[in-house]
This record gives C-alpha cells, sequence and structure tokens, in this order.
C-alpha cells in the first residue's frame, strides 16, 4: 500500500503556522515511508477564498523546502483539488446518502432553530437538533415546498450507539451517538459543509493517513458515521496536540506570529524554521543526549509517529531565534552576505546596484555582524553606521564622552587619518601610538572615537569600524569635536 497524506487549507488568507505544522509532519510521513503528500484547497467560503492567497501558500510552502505530490497547480490523478470544481461530486454522494435514507431533507427555518438553541440554553444543556423534519412524509415535504422553503440535507444520525476508533497518537476513543444530533451535510444552496465534503475528498483522493490538530477530535465521530454511511475504509486517523505561546494562548496575528510569512518576512531561514518545527511535539532520536539540529534527509529518515506526542507543544520564539542564529553563523560569509542583501536593500540604507558594485567591502561589513545576529532582518540596525551619510548621536553617550577635553587627541588623530595608510593595521597602529603619546586610557580615547563616529557606545571592533566607514565619513564624523 502506498501511503498517501495532505494538507487542506482554505486559501482566505496567508499560511498559519499551525496549519504548516500540520502539513510539515504530514509530509515527513510521507517521504520517510516512501508515500504521496497531496495539497488541495478547501475553498467554499467564496467571499474569502482569492487565487492569490493560493499562490502565497505555494510560495511559503516552497521556502520551507516542502514539496506536494498532487496538486492544484500541479494535477494529478485524483483531482480536481479545490473543492469548488469537485461540487458534483459531492451531490452525487449526497444523493445517494438520501436515497439510502441515511440523510434527509430538513425545512426548519433559521428561526425555529435560534429559538431551539435559546431553549437548550436557558436549561442548561448542549443544543441538539430535535428532528422535527427526521420523519416527514411525502404530503408534508411538498407543502414545506410549496411555502418556497429550501431543505437543507441532514444526517441521520443513531441513537443509543457507541462510535470509535483508534488514534494514532492518542490511542483508543469512543464517542456516544447520542451526543451528538443529526447534522447537515448539504445547505440549501448545494453547498457542502466542512465534515462531509473533506470525507468525499479524501476517499476519492484515496487518503490512507489523516494527521491533523486535536480540534478536529470533535469532528471524527461525525465523519466516521459519513464512512460507514457511504461503505467506505476509514483512513488511519491521528491527532497532534495543539501550538500555543509561552504563557499558553493562541500564536497572535497581532504580534506576528500566527503566520508562516511573518516569519519569513522578519529574517528566519527556512532551514531553521523547519528544524525547530520539526521538535514542536515529536522527540527524535538521541534528543536526550541534547540533539536538536537535524538536516531535511536527518527529518525524513528520523521521523517515527510514536515520538510524536500528544501534550501541547510551545511555541518558542527565543529558541527560535537562538536556533536561527546558530543557522546563520553556519553560513559562509558570501551566503551570508547574499541573505542579508535584501533586508538591507528593504531598509532603504543602500541599494543592491551600489552593493554589488562595491561588494568585497559589502561582505565586509556583514562580516562584522555575522556573528552577532540572531535574524536576518537585525542586520539593518547593525550596519546603518556604514552606510548612511549621517547618523544620529546618542546624547547621553555624547555627554559623557564628547567634551572638550578629547579635542586635542580628536585633532591629532584626524591629522593622522588624512594620510595614513587605509588599512586596519596601520589605522589600530596611529590610534594606539597617538593615545599613548598623551598619556590617555583606551576608555579616553577609543570610545569618544566610537561614539563620534557611530553615535553610539557599542560597535564592532572600532578600528575595523574606522576602516569600513571610510577615511571621508570617520573625518566628518569626528570633526564636531575636534
Amino acid at each position: 500500500m502506498t501511503i498517501r497524506v495532505r494538507i487542506a487549507p482554505s486559501p482566505t488568507g496567508p499560511i498559519h503556522v499551525g496549519n504548516v505544522h500540520t502539513a510539515l509532519f504530514n509530509w515527513l510521513y510521507a517521504r520517510r515511508h516512501g508515500g504521496k503528500f497531496i495539497l488541495r484547497f478547501e475553498d467554499t467560503d467564496r467571499e474569502r477564498s482569492r487565487p492569490e492567497w493560493e499562490q502565497v501558500i505555494f510560495e511559503d510552502l516552497d521556502w520551507l523546502g516542502i514539496d506536494w505530490d498532487e496538486g492544484p497547480d500541479k494535477g494529478g490523478p485524483y483531482g480536481p483539488y479545490r473543492q469548488t470544481e469537485r461540487l458534483e461530486l459531492y451531490r452525487q454522494y449526497a444523493q445517494q446518502l438520501l436515497e439510502s435514507g441515511h440523510v434527509y431533507k430538513c425545512y426548519c427555518t433559521k428561526e425555529e432553530e435560534d429559538a431551539d438553541r435559546r431553549e437548550a440554553q436557558a436549561a442548561g444543556r448542549p443544543y441538539q437538533y430535535k428532528g422535527r423534519c427526521r420523519d416527514l412524509t411525502p404530503e408534508q415535504q411538498a407543502a414545506f415546498e410549496a411555502e418556497g422553503r429550501k431543505p437543507v440535507l441532514r444526517f441521520r444520525v443513531p441513537k443509543g450507539e457507541v462510535i470509535g476508533y483508534n488514534d494514532l497518537i492518542r490511542g483508543p476513543i469512543e464517542f456516544p451517538t447520542d451526543s451528538i444530533g443529526d447534522f447537515i451535510i448539504m445547505r440549501a444552496n448545494g453547498m457542502p459543509l466542512y465534515n462531509f465534503a473533506v470525507v468525499i475528498d479524501d476517499v476519492t483522493m484515496k487518503i490512507t493517513h489523516i494527521l491533523r490538530g486535536e480540534g478536529h477530535i470533535s469532528n471524527t465521530p461525525v465523519q466516521l458515521l459519513i464512512y460507514r454511511a457511504l461503505g467506505f475504509p476509514v483512513p488511519e486517523i491521528g491527532h497532534l496536540g495543539h501550538m500555543t505561546n509561552p504563557e499558553g494562548g493562541k500564536l497572535s496575528k497581532r504580534k506576528g506570529d500566527a503566520a508562516i510569512r511573518d516569519y519569513r518576512e522578519q529574517g528566519y531561514l527556512p532551514e531553521a524554521m523547519l528544524n525547530f518545527m520539526s521538535l514542536l511535539g515529536w522527540t527524535p532520536p538521541g534528543a536526550e543526549s541534547g540533539r536538536e539540529f537535524l538536516t531535511k534527509d536527518e527529518l525524513i529518515r528520523d521521523f517515527d509517529l510514536g515520538r510524536v506526542t500528544k501534550a501541547s507543544s510551545v511555541f518558542d520564539r527565543n529558541k527560535l531565534n537562538w536556533m536561527n542564529g546558530v543557522y546563520i553563523r553556519k553560513k559562509s560569509l558570501d551566503e551570508f552576505a547574499e541573505l542579508a542583501l535584501p533586508f538591507v536593500v528593504k531598509s532603504g540604507l543602500y541599494t543592491e546596484e551600489k552593493a554589488r558594485a562595491n561588494w568585497d567591502w559589502f561582505k565586509e561589513v556583514m562580516a562584522q555582524v555575522h556573528e552577532r545576529v540572531e535574524t536576518l532582518a537585525e542586520v539593518p540596525e547593525h550596519v546603518d553606521i556604514f552606510l548612511k551619510d549621517e547618523i544620529e548621536v546618542d546624547e547621553k553617550a555624547a555627554k559623557k564622552f564628547l567634551t572638550d577635553a578629547v579635542k586635542p587627541f580628536f585633532q591629532r588623530v584626524s591629522e593622522g587619518l588624512r594620510t595614513v595608510e587605509w588599512t586596519i593595521p596601520a589605522i589600530e597602529k596611529l590610534v594606539r601610538s597617538t593615545q599613548e603619546e598623551m598619556g590617555l586610557k583606551p576608555k579616553e580615547s577609543f570610545q569618544p572615537i566610537r561614539v563620534a563616529i557611530t553615535g553610539r557606545t557599542a560597535s564592532p571592533g572600532l578600528f575595523e569600524t574606522i576602516y569600513l566607514i571610510g577615511r571621508e565619513r570617520v573625518l566628518e564624523r569626528m570633526a564636531p569635536y575636534c
């Protein structure tokens, strides 16, 4: 048997981190067992679904390195891969269920159902459809239709049964059917509801294993009833634990935590994201001895559902930052400069044309921050002193270090910098010899220069900083204090 798994996002916005996590585990499972990973779109929300969001989902999964074998863009033997292109298929199966008596036409109005909900709420019990239309005669149905009522199709849930399955991650789970209530499978406008459409899609696409978030556990008994009514084999099903922030809450759209695109734009590397997210809810072999960094090939080789936990996992941004920083430092200087360049350009500090024209110098600038940043988005704030013509000097630092006492030292250093060979060793020799000749301590001399030419009390090495800022700019920045 060829393992077939799927991910089915709605193209109503950028793909959520939780959906990507589910996609990752499905993808790892398929690749580990030589199976197929299918991408399809649940796009029946016609008002919010957009082709441009489909493109964003394609791009974000591709950025992470999660590839798919079948999908809307690739086709495949069991398409189409958009629900709006499969409506006739849903209608056929709905008609089959209607003819077999597993579903019935329900003519209840929204007002009637709302009244039932209020009654249940007042009585302190969960709402369940009362079954008004469960046993209508043909004459009663005709009378409702004569009034202009359009029916939904509602599933006839058997009473007094227990339905269950063996969860791949959580073990045996059972549900009493009396707790479910008759549910709608098709709206009056002919659009399928989620639980019905997903069963038809999974069956007709020959999905063998379903791995999804634990929020879908409550959907499972409804889907099991549909499988049974249609005589379909039930795929293996497993539910992954929730993903939370460190406080135990949901990841926040407002804080830029919710969409995978947010992390891409914040300068995280795809390989770091893939590695980090794989460890949320899964423990790799060797983790007991500190094994955390895994290549894509190692993730595929070692992935095992037996090591997936049902507990919630914490999306710890601090750990992600640390891991991303390690991955950044593993890059060669050339690779790092190429990765950082778009972030520098986006910040408005430098153009790509200038960077390419001065590539060796640009790489030297990047070398000053290669070991210091955890995300690529941090690069501009660390290199702006090298790229801007004008800087802002911290007032507190200026008061402390740029006093009249430094003028004689600044005058002599500036004079020397006008003619010194522009190399780091020559610059260092000039500054140190001047400091020693004038009997100054390093803090009394070096720190004032740093503040004058960077505006800050912290920077990369002073002499490297002087060299990379350049002779003309250094002299301009020191001039007001000479």
